[in-house]
Protein backbone atom coordinates (compact mmCIF):
# COMPACT_ATOMS: atom_id res chain seq x y z
CA UNK A 1 0.00 0.00 0.00
CA UNK A 2 1.03 3.59 -0.87
CA UNK A 3 1.13 6.31 1.48
CA UNK A 4 -0.36 9.52 0.48
CA UNK A 5 2.69 11.11 0.21
CA UNK A 6 4.14 8.62 -2.22
CA UNK A 7 1.05 9.07 -4.25
CA UNK A 8 1.32 12.83 -4.25
CA UNK A 9 5.12 12.41 -5.23
CA UNK A 10 3.82 10.06 -8.12
CA UNK A 11 1.37 12.54 -9.85
CA UNK A 12 3.96 15.49 -9.18
CA UNK A 13 6.18 13.50 -11.33
CA UNK A 14 3.75 12.74 -13.92
CA UNK A 15 3.37 16.52 -14.31
CA UNK A 16 7.12 16.91 -14.40
CA UNK A 17 7.66 18.67 -11.05
CA UNK A 18 10.79 17.58 -9.09
CA UNK A 19 11.17 18.68 -5.25
CA UNK A 20 14.54 19.69 -3.47
CA UNK A 21 13.31 19.41 -0.13
CA UNK A 22 14.90 19.21 3.26
CA UNK A 23 19.25 19.60 4.31
CA UNK A 24 20.61 19.20 0.84
CA UNK A 25 23.25 15.69 0.85
CA UNK A 26 23.97 12.90 -0.80
CA UNK A 27 21.23 10.74 -0.98
CA UNK A 28 18.63 13.36 -1.66
CA UNK A 29 20.93 15.33 -4.11
CA UNK A 30 21.10 11.33 -5.95
CA UNK A 31 17.62 11.30 -5.30
CA UNK A 32 16.64 14.69 -7.13
CA UNK A 33 19.45 13.73 -9.86
CA UNK A 34 17.63 11.06 -10.84
CA UNK A 35 13.82 11.95 -11.46
CA UNK A 36 15.50 15.21 -12.98
CA UNK A 37 17.10 12.42 -16.19
CA UNK A 38 14.11 10.19 -16.03
CA UNK A 39 12.02 13.13 -16.93
CA UNK A 40 14.78 14.50 -19.82
CA UNK A 41 14.57 10.92 -21.06
CA UNK A 42 10.53 10.75 -21.02
CA UNK A 43 9.93 14.46 -22.53
CA UNK A 44 11.16 17.36 -24.31
CA UNK A 45 8.60 19.53 -21.93
CA UNK A 46 10.46 21.45 -18.97
CA UNK A 47 11.18 20.08 -15.68
CA UNK A 48 9.79 22.34 -12.47
CA UNK A 49 12.08 21.95 -9.61
CA UNK A 50 10.66 23.11 -6.60
CA UNK A 51 13.38 24.55 -4.06
CA UNK A 52 13.06 24.67 0.07
CA UNK A 53 16.19 23.99 1.42
CA UNK A 54 18.97 25.13 4.25
CA UNK A 55 21.45 24.04 2.16
CA UNK A 56 24.53 22.00 3.07
CA UNK A 57 27.65 20.57 1.65
CA UNK A 58 28.82 21.98 -1.85
CA UNK A 59 29.45 18.61 -3.09
CA UNK A 60 25.79 17.31 -3.42
CA UNK A 61 25.06 20.44 -4.90
CA UNK A 62 27.20 20.14 -7.79
CA UNK A 63 25.97 16.84 -8.36
CA UNK A 64 22.83 18.96 -9.37
CA UNK A 65 24.09 21.71 -10.65
CA UNK A 66 26.17 19.26 -13.24
CA UNK A 67 23.45 17.15 -13.84
CA UNK A 68 21.03 20.41 -14.71
CA UNK A 69 23.88 21.59 -17.36
CA UNK A 70 23.51 18.29 -19.03
CA UNK A 71 19.82 17.71 -19.09
CA UNK A 72 18.42 18.02 -22.92
CA UNK A 73 15.08 19.81 -21.56
CA UNK A 74 15.01 22.90 -19.52
CA UNK A 75 15.03 23.17 -16.23
CA UNK A 76 12.83 26.10 -14.33
CA UNK A 77 13.56 26.52 -10.67
CA UNK A 78 11.30 27.94 -8.14
CA UNK A 79 12.14 28.73 -4.57
CA UNK A 80 8.89 27.87 -2.59
CA UNK A 81 10.64 28.59 1.04
CA UNK A 82 13.89 29.10 1.27
CA UNK A 83 17.20 28.47 -0.30
CA UNK A 84 20.35 28.80 1.85
CA UNK A 85 24.25 28.19 0.77
CA UNK A 86 24.79 25.37 -1.53
CA UNK A 87 20.83 25.46 -2.47
CA UNK A 88 21.18 28.85 -4.17
CA UNK A 89 23.96 27.27 -6.41
CA UNK A 90 21.57 24.58 -7.36
CA UNK A 91 18.44 27.04 -7.79
CA UNK A 92 20.43 29.46 -10.07
CA UNK A 93 21.76 26.37 -12.26
CA UNK A 94 18.19 26.60 -14.06
CA UNK A 95 17.49 28.60 -17.10
CA UNK A 96 14.17 30.11 -15.37
CA UNK A 97 14.77 31.10 -11.83
CA UNK A 98 11.14 31.91 -10.22
CA UNK A 99 10.37 32.51 -5.89
CA UNK A 100 7.24 32.77 -4.08
CA UNK A 101 6.61 36.35 -2.49
CA UNK A 102 7.77 35.11 1.01
CA UNK A 103 10.85 33.34 -0.60
CA UNK A 104 14.27 33.68 1.24
CA UNK A 105 17.70 33.52 0.35
CA UNK A 106 20.71 33.32 1.94
CA UNK A 107 24.20 33.87 0.53
CA UNK A 108 26.26 31.88 2.93
CA UNK A 109 29.04 29.02 3.11
CA UNK A 110 28.68 25.72 3.87
CA UNK A 111 28.74 24.56 7.67
CA UNK A 112 31.30 21.84 7.14
CA UNK A 113 33.08 19.67 10.55
CA UNK A 114 36.49 17.45 9.98
CA UNK A 115 38.50 15.66 12.11
CA UNK A 116 41.86 14.07 12.11
CA UNK A 117 45.43 14.44 12.10
CA UNK A 118 47.16 17.73 11.02
CA UNK A 119 47.98 16.76 7.41
CA UNK A 120 44.66 14.94 6.68
CA UNK A 121 43.11 18.69 7.71
CA UNK A 122 45.26 20.87 5.60
CA UNK A 123 44.62 18.49 2.57
CA UNK A 124 40.94 18.89 3.24
CA UNK A 125 40.75 22.61 3.91
CA UNK A 126 42.60 23.18 0.09
CA UNK A 127 40.18 20.79 -1.29
CA UNK A 128 37.17 22.50 0.18
CA UNK A 129 38.77 25.74 -0.94
CA UNK A 130 39.00 25.48 -4.25
CA UNK A 131 35.27 23.57 -4.17
CA UNK A 132 33.98 26.95 -2.53
CA UNK A 133 36.17 28.93 -5.32
CA UNK A 134 33.94 26.92 -8.24
CA UNK A 135 31.07 27.83 -6.36
CA UNK A 136 31.58 31.36 -5.57
CA UNK A 137 32.51 31.22 -10.01
CA UNK A 138 29.22 29.47 -10.59
CA UNK A 139 26.97 32.21 -8.58
CA UNK A 140 29.05 35.30 -10.08
CA UNK A 141 28.51 33.69 -13.59
CA UNK A 142 24.89 33.30 -12.91
CA UNK A 143 24.04 36.70 -11.48
CA UNK A 144 26.46 38.78 -13.39
CA UNK A 145 27.85 40.05 -9.83
CA UNK A 146 31.75 40.61 -9.73
CA UNK A 147 33.38 37.85 -8.03
CA UNK A 148 34.50 39.37 -5.20
CA UNK A 149 31.24 40.78 -4.44
CA UNK A 150 29.87 37.29 -4.23
CA UNK A 151 32.53 36.05 -2.08
CA UNK A 152 31.96 38.97 0.28
CA UNK A 153 28.55 37.57 0.29
CA UNK A 154 28.48 34.56 1.09
CA UNK A 155 31.07 35.41 3.67
CA UNK A 156 29.07 37.98 5.21
CA UNK A 157 25.99 35.02 4.95
CA UNK A 158 23.63 37.85 3.34
CA UNK A 159 19.85 37.44 3.61
CA UNK A 160 17.78 38.83 0.69
CA UNK A 161 14.11 38.42 -0.15
CA UNK A 162 12.28 37.63 -3.12
CA UNK A 163 12.15 41.15 -4.46
CA UNK A 164 16.03 41.77 -3.16
CA UNK A 165 16.81 38.30 -5.37
CA UNK A 166 15.36 39.78 -8.29
CA UNK A 167 18.09 43.07 -8.09
CA UNK A 168 20.90 40.25 -7.17
CA UNK A 169 20.14 38.16 -10.22
CA UNK A 170 19.30 35.11 -8.43
CA UNK A 171 16.00 35.34 -9.75
CA UNK A 172 14.07 36.49 -12.64
CA UNK A 173 10.57 36.88 -11.19
CA UNK A 174 8.60 36.67 -8.41
CA UNK A 175 6.07 33.97 -8.87
CA UNK A 176 2.12 35.44 -9.23
CA UNK A 177 3.10 38.94 -10.08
Amino acid sequence: MRSPEDLLRAQLFERRIVFLRGPLDDALAGDVAAQLMTLDASGDEPVQLHIDSPGGPLEPAFVLIDTIGLLGVPVHATCVGRAEGAAVGVLVAAGLRRAAPHARFRLSQPDERVGGVARDIETWVAHKQRVLDDFHRHLAAATGRPLEQVEADTGAGRFLDAEEAITYGLIHEVWGR
